[in-house]
């Protein structure tokens, strides 16, 4: 399994041709307590850097995007009763949904884990 990441901060695992996405955990730190998640529809088709779900805590509200294009096959049923899996597990059990890559030539547009921990060093 690969993972990747965006400079929206979401992280995708891919695991042949499904994807998996969720909200890194500087994200998750930055939003404070998680208290809903809204996730995609289940068949869902999603261009890359659509808006895909939205995250809200007490802070703030914020879109969660499709890092990769694909069309969306499972979601994250149990963030609906505990969203603040987000906080205590968001990049695991915290994710929101998978999806079937449609073109995985767009995971060159992403960066790898040194890459990305060397983004948010900078912010």
């Amino acid at each position: 399994m690969s993972r990747y990441f965006t400079d929206e901060h979401e992280w995708v695992d891919v695991e042949g041709e499904t994807a998996t996405v969720g909200i890194t955990d500087y994200a998750q730190e930055q939003l404070g307590d998680i208290v809903f998640v809204e996730t995609p529809e289940v068949g869902a088709e999603l261009g890359q850097g659509d808006d895909a779900a939205v995250v809200e805590s007490v802070k703030a509200a914020s879109d969660v995007y499709a890092a990769v294009s694909g069309t969306v096959v499972e979601v994250n049923e149990a963030l609906e009763d505990e969203p603040a899996l987000v906080n205590s597990s968001a990049e695991e059990d915290g994710w929101f949904f998978r999806l079937t890559l449609s073109d995985t030539d767009e995971l060159g547009d992403l960066m790898d884990e040194k890459a990305y921990k060397a983004f948010v060093a900078d912010l």
